[in-house]
């Protein structure tokens, strides 16, 4: 193509020279001028033209290795990942989302939160499915990491995203480890709230509502499994802290870096304070490779919930429980069981680090290692219903003192 133009410019070019030349010789012929002078000249002229010529074809020629290259190398790029910034088409999944502000009855300040529900199916008896993220993360990022909302769809449940506010904590962690009504406390009196509004508002099935969370998010859900077990029919705790030790951020960083100083089935009983509690399903989901909470948490939070569900005595001495151990692909389930239904299950994953499992690693703390914990959640969830039971915890919309 290169050779083809550059030979039609240049025979454009001599044509229209030699006509030049032609004219020129007449005219200087009646003029009386010899034209030896003259044929040096249009010699001149015709060399400058294909010097030109020359550098027009060096010039396309060189434009069309520049696309080549620059093809081989677009060719040669792995595709683009979508962005981390906007929603990722795969997490929003094709339901609706509802964002809002709650303020719950007492609480000075509201709580933001996203509800995700499937599309085409009548809320009515729908399970719940509750989700806290961690610290440094949004309501939005923890659905794009999880995404949870491809298995609701799925599955035929709702997903409720409440967001921790960047006012409550610089970097929206939730205070786990502060129980006052100021901090902690009073996250899970509005959650608690918000949770009965919007079951009254879509008719959600009470019986059917779960609670997942990730680090400072598991540990707010294990305050809301044991200060308000009524509402819950069984809670996923990934990467969390164990509980009732930590009382300040230095004390839980401590508690996060190298699990509880004290017995986990002491501080088990000291939250109840000698209150009848009706059980708890865990599902337990720890990387090995964390180095943000240490993996004691998650046997530490494997005691706890054994002698929540009556699996253990005070002395931390397993009674009428069924074990069993199986590996899978990177990872261990230590299912400990009664009447051949699953209480509590441990799951260690060796590669995972402080990351969710399996979920989308393009976005922050959520890893690809690992199985996938929103599928494994789900299906720890699928079979748990809470029986109708009066919940000692929670009485005329406020917390009773001394919970925990």
């Amino acid at each position: 193509m290169t050779k083809n133009l550059t030979k039609l410019w240049a025979g454009g070019m001599q044509r229209l020279l030699a006509i030049q030349k032609r004219a020129a010789r007449e005219a200087l012929r009646e003029a009386g001028v010899h034209t030896p002078d003259v044929q040096d000249m249009w010699c001149g002229a015709q060399q400058a033209a294909h010097a030109a010529g020359e550098a027009v074809a060096r010039a396309v020629h060189g434009a069309q290795a520049q696309t080549q290259t620059a093809a081989q190398t677009e060719a040669a790029r792995p595709p683009m990942r979508e962005s981390r910034v906007g929603p990722r088409a795969a997490a929003w999944a094709a339901g609706e989302w509802h964002r809002d502000d709650y303020l719950a009855p007492g609480m000075s300040r509201p709580l933001a939160y996203g509800l995700y529900l499937p599309p085409g199916l009548d809320t009515t008896d729908m399970p719940l499915v509750v989700m806290l993220h961690g610290c440094k993360q949004t309501m939005d990022s923890f659905a794009e990491g999880t995404r949870m909302n491809l298995l609701a769809d799925k599955h035929g449940f709702a997903v409720l995203y409440p967001e921790q506010s960047a006012q409550a904590h610089p970097h929206q962690c939730w205070h786990w480890y502060d129980a006052r009504q100021a901090a902690g406390g009073g996250e899970v009196t509005a959650i608690i709230s918000l949770i009965d509004s919007l079951a009254q508002t879509h008719g959600f099935d009470r019986s059917r509502v779960y609670l997942a969370g990730l680090s400072a998010g598991a540990g707010l859900a294990s305050m809301l499994a044991v200060r308000a077990p009524g509402r819950f029919a069984a809670v996923a705790l990934h990467s969390g802290p164990a509980f009732g030790e930590a009382r300040s951020g230095v004390s839980a960083l401590d508690v996060m870096r190298r699990g509880l100083h004290h017995d986990p089935v002491a501080l088990v009983d000291d939250q109840l304070a000698g209150r009848a509690y009706p059980g708890m399903p865990a599902l337990i989901v720890q990387g090995d490779a964390d180095a943000v909470v240490a993996p004691v948490n998650a046997e530490q939070l494997a005691a706890q919930f054994l002698r929540l569900n009556g699996l253990a005595d005070a002395d931390g001495v397993r009674r009428g429980v069924v074990s069993h151990e199986s590996e899978g692909d990177g990872y261990t389930l230590h299912d400990y069981a009664r009447d051949g239904a699953s209480l509590v299950r441990l799951c260690r994953v060796s590669a995972l680090d402080h990351a969710w499992s399996g979920g989308d690693d393009t976005v922050p703390f959520h890893s690809s290692a690992g199985p996938d914990a929103s599928a494994m959640i789900w299906d720890f969830f699928a079979s748990k219903r809470r029986e109708a039971v009066a919940d000692d915890f929670y009485e005329d919309g406020e917390l009773a003192q001394g919970a925990g």
